[in-house]
C-alpha cells in the first residue's frame, strides 16, 4: 500500500513486519501514542507500551535514533533488522497490508480520500488546537507542567520534579511558534476550535464514526488530539463540555473499541459522506488548506517562513518540509484514483470550498 514505503531507509528492499508484540514507546499525554494505541486495541494487534524515554527506549532495542525522535515510537522488523519508526499515517497503512482484518482504511476509494484528508487534518491542523490550548493559558501550563514530569518518572523527588516542571513549561511556552500560536493567531485558533467542536458533534448525531458505524484512521487522528484537549487539558476540555457532549463522549468511547464487530456493510455510502462531512472539509477549506498551500509555496522558494490570510487575519509561520509531504500525498492519494472517482471527488471539493487542495500540472 503506498506511504507504507515511507516507513522505510532508502535502500530498504520493502520487507517490512510487525514483532509480535509489536514494542511501542510513548506516553500518555502525546496524541500521537493515544491516536496508535486506541487503534490497535480496536484492530486487536498485540503490542507491549512502555511508558518513558524514548531514547532509553531505542537505545535498549539497539537500533539507531529516528530523526526526528517523535512519539510513540514503534520497533519493527525490515529487512531482517529491527528498526524505530514513527510517522503514525503511514504506520497505519503498513499495518492495513499485513493485519486485513478490521481495517480502518474504508474500501470505497472516495471514501478513502476522504477519510486520507480528515487524518491529514487531524494530525497537522487540529494539533494547533492541541499544543496552543495546552501551553498558551495559565491553568493549562499549571497542569500539563506539573504532570507530564510524572509521566517519565512517576517517583521523581520534589525538587526534581519541580526543576522539570519548570524546564518543560519553559520550553514548551517557548515553541508556540511551531504551531503559529501567538497573540494574533490565538483568536483564529481557538475559533477554528470552537467550530470544530460544533461540525463533529454534527456529524456524530448522524454516524457513530466519521464514516459509518466502524471507525476509520481519520477518528482516531481526530480522537488523538481529542485525548488532549478533552481528556487533559482544562480550558479546551471546559469549552467542549459546554459547545459539544456528543463529542466529549465519543472521546471516552474511542479509548478502546475492542469489543465492536465491524462489517464491511457498516461504511457509509459516499453520497452519505458528501452530506455528513460537507461542514468539517469546510473547515478544511478555510484553514487547513491555505497553510498547506503556502507552506509548500515558501518552502520551494527556499524560505524560511510563510504566511497567508487565515480566517481574515495575517498568519505567519516557520516552513516545514514535512507538511510539503503530507500536501504531496494528499495529491498521490488522489492520482491513484480512476477518473470517475477523480471526477466525484473533485466535485465534492469545489462544493465545499477544497479545489485548491488538488495541485494541477
Amino acid at each position: 500500500m503506498r506511504y507504507a514505503k515511507e516507513c522505510l531507509p532508502k535502500n530498504s528492499s520493502n520487507e517490512m513486519k510487525s514483532l509480535n508484540p509489536i514494542p511501542i514507546s510513548g506516553v500518555p499525554g502525546s496524541p500521537y501514542t493515544r491516536k496508535m494505541l486506541s487503534l490497535m486495541r480496536y484492530r486487536r494487534i498485540p503490542y507491549a507500551v512502555e511508558w518513558g524515554d524514548p531514547r532509553a527506549f531505542i537505545e535498549k532495542f539497539n537500533v539507531e535514533e529516528p530523526k526526528p525522535v517523535l512519539l510513540p515510537v514503534m520497533i519493527f522488523e525490515v529487512d531482517g533488522k529491527q528498526k524505530a519508526i514513527t510517522d503514525s499515517t503511514p504506520i497505519i497503512r503498513h499495518l492495513e497490508d499485513e493485519f486485513p482484518e478490521r481495517g480502518v482504511i474504508p474500501s470505497d476509494p472516495k471514501l478513502a480520500f476522504l477519510n486520507y484528508v480528515l487524518e491529514d487534518f487531524g494530525d497537522e491542523w487540529v494539533t494547533k488546537f492541541m499544543f496552543h490550548y495546552r501551553w498558551y493559558f495559565q491553568d493549562d501550563i499549571e497542569k500539563a507542567g506539573t504532570i507530564l514530569p510524572l509521566f517519565h518518572d512517576i517517583t521523581l523527588e520534589k525538587k526534581a520534579h519541580q526543576t522539570f516542571k519548570q524546564s518543560v513549561s519553559d520550553w514548551q511556552t517557548s515553541r508556540l511558534w511551531v504551531v503559529g500560536s501567538n497573540e494574533t493567531t490565538a483568536p483564529i485558533i481557538e475559533a477554528s476550535y470552537k467550530r470544530f467542536l460544533g461540525q463533529l458533534e454534527d456529524c456524530l448525531s448522524m454516524y457513530p464514526f466519521l464514516f459509518g458505524s466502524r471507525p476509520s484512521s481519520a477518528d482516531y487522528a481526530i480522537f488523538g488530539q481529542l485525548s488532549a484537549l478533552i481528556g487533559f487539558d482544562p480550558t479546551s476540555r471546559d469549552i467542549a463540555h459546554e459547545i459539544s457532549p456528543r463529542v466529549v463522549a465519543w472521546q471516552d468511547l474511542m479509548e478502546d473499541m475492542s469489543g465492536l464487530e465491524p462489517s464491511e456493510g457498516d461504511w457509509i455510502t459516499f453520497e452519505n459522506a458528501e452530506q455528513s462531512l460537507s461542514r468539517l472539509f469546510e473547515e478544511v477549506s478555510k484553514v487547513y488548506i491555505p497553510a498547506l498551500l503556502a507552506n509548500s509555496q515558501a518552502f520551494a522558494q527556499e524560505e524560511k517562513t510563510w504566511t497567508a490570510e487565515i480566517d481574515g487575519v495575517q498568519w505567519e509561520q516557520r516552513s516545514f518540509p514535512y507538511q510539503v509531504k503530507c500536501l504531496q500525498w494528499i495529491n498521490d492519494e488522489f492520482q491513484a484514483l480512476d477518473e470517475d472517482d477523480q471526477q466525484q471527488i473533485t466535485e465534492f471539493l469545489n462544493k465545499t470550498g477544497c479545489k485548491d487542495l488538488i495541485i494541477k500540472d
